[in-house]
């Protein structure tokens, strides 16, 4: 089953909470056992130490009590060095037993007991010793009978044994419960590591599946451009013969039509200078009773001149307009001539031309081009620049110093960005696109004009592979935005493939 991209994001997603949620619990169990381990191992030295320090107490009064028997029974001091080598170490064995002891609640009493005991028993020892050297044999003896010494000695016989029984055990505890841990711990990682493999596995194969299903999908994407480049160089060439019969048929049409319409105005010159004269004639005519002399006198001196001055200023009106669409038409057919250029020299230069009519009210220019040279139309893009200056000096807000700025700057997909921006009386957000279109006007006219400025410089904007859109407002003023390609020879190429 093809598998989308939200599946996709979805599942993978959710392999992803497995995996951290997996991890997370072997890691958490990993430390928990680890520190669990940790603790029963501690548990099991101390136990260790606790028995051997008890040890090492029980033999060391074992072997003074050796040496002790020895030197009654014999006399001699050779069997006091067993003795004399243990009675030294007790002291540092009995602080050892304290301090191992001191944890264990259960232990309470009992270090201080085998102290007690274990000095008990050492002066028992020294006092026999003592005698024994002062050739007082019998007392020592008498002191040995009493028991009093083997009462202590049985006493800390099984406190060492209940010591060492406790410490064996504990040791036994200890000992399985970090056998259980390290195997508790194995299970962990092996089960951890089957989850984390069928997570990974999971993902691999989503992964797989997914790359599969795109590389197909860009395969399709691939051979459908392919035939959708070769239909839309077909379009265009088609688009391009078209624009071009258009281009031809306008400039032949308001060709033809200039012929009729230039007789029009010459004999409307001829009938305009007949009419004057007829006027004159009969404004210095009296009325000789004739009933329709009024009538044509009135006609003769109001009407026909009324009727001629409509007549001269339509012609003139479809004139203009006629030179406006062959304007348009001849743009449309010239041949573009990249260039490389300097585009701050041109727009300082384009700005000069217009300076005096800035600084007649006290207004300023400004131009700020940050761009390399660039390749383009230099006349189409002199003109473009001219026109919008034009403009904003035409439609200018009364009483406010006219503030211009030029501004270039690049642009993504290797074009540029240019600004004419001006403080005039701005343009409707309504008007916004209309103010493009051809013999289009908006606002309140206050200056003549056919409206096709800016309809033609869109059209040679266009011509030159850009675009042109405007921001504005009213009564604050107008930015222009062309953009541009920075090299129109690419453009013009990518036309001709």
């Amino acid at each position: 089953m093809p598998i989308s991209t939200n599946v996709f994001v979805r599942s993978t997603t959710l392999l992803l909470t497995v995996a951290f949620f997996a991890l997370a619990s072997i890691v958490g169990t990993t430390i928990w056992l680890v520190e669990n381990n940790y603790y029963w191992f501690n548990e099991t030295t101390s136990a260790r130490v606790a028995r051997a320090v008890a040890v090492g107490v029980r033999n060391a009064l074992q072997d003074a009590e050796t040496g002790q028997r020895g030197y009654l029974l014999t006399g001699e001091d050779s069997y006091l060095a067993p003795y004399e080598a243990a009675v030294p170490t007790l002291p540092e064995f009995l602080d050892r037993l304290d301090q191992v002891l001191a944890p264990y609640p259960e232990a309470d009493g009992v270090a201080a007991m085998v102290r007690a005991n274990s000095d008990s028993k050492l002066a028992e020892l020294a006092e026999t010793i003592q005698l024994a050297r002062a050739g007082r044999l019998d007392q020592a003896m008498e002191i040995v009978r009493t028991d009093r010494g083997k009462d202590d000695m049985n006493a800390l016989r099984t406190m060492f044994t209940a010591i060492i029984e406790a410490a064996d055990a504990r040791t036994v505890e200890g000992l399985e419960y970090q056998r259980n841990g390290t195997v508790a711990l194995r299970w962990v990682t092996i089960i951890g590591a089957f989850i984390i493999l069928a997570v990974v596995g999971g993902s691999v194969w989503t992964v797989l599946v997914y790359t599969r299903e795109l590389a197909a999908a860009r395969r399709a994407v691939e051979e459908a451009n392919s035939g959708l480049e070769v239909r839309v160089k077909e379009r265009t060439s088609d688009l391009g013969r078209a624009n071009e019969e258009i281009q031809r048929f306008a400039y032949i049409v308001t060709h033809d039509l200039r012929a009729p319409l230039v007789n029009i105005m010459g004999f409307t010159s001829e009938l305009e200078t007949s009419v004057a004269e007829l006027s004159g004639y009969m404004a210095d005519r009296h009325d000789d009773g004739d009933p329709k002399f009024t009538d044509a006198k009135l006609a003769a001196t109001e009407d026909l001149p009324e009727a001629i001055t409509f007549i001269r200023a339509a012609t003139r009106k479809m004139d203009s307009l006629i030179n406006a669409i062959l304007k348009i038409s001849r743009e449309g057919r010239r041949q573009l001539k990249p260039e490389a250029l300097n585009l701050a020299e041109m727009a300082e230069a384009t700005v000069t031309t217009v300076q005096h009519q800035i600084v007649e009210n006290g207004g300023a220019a400004t131009v700020e081009v940050h761009v390399p040279r660039i390749v383009t139309d230099k006349l189409s893009l002199e003109q473009v620049l001219g026109n919008l200056l034009d403009n904003a000096i035409k439609y200018q807000q009364l009483g406010r110093p006219l503030e211009l700025a030029v501004r270039a700057k690049p642009a993504p997909g290797n074009r540029i960005e240019i600004e004419v921006e001006d403080n005039g009386r701005g343009i409707a957000a309504a008007d916004h696109e209309r103010v493009f279109e051809l013999f289009r006007r908006a606002g309140t006219q206050t200056q003549p004009g056919e409206g096709i400025g800016l309809a033609h410089v869109r059209t040679m904007v266009r011509s030159l592979g850009g675009d042109i859109t405007l921001r504005s407002e009213l009564g604050v003023g107008t930015t222009f935005i062309i953009i541009l390609p920075r090299d129109l020879r690419s453009f013009i190429g990518s036309q001709s493939a």
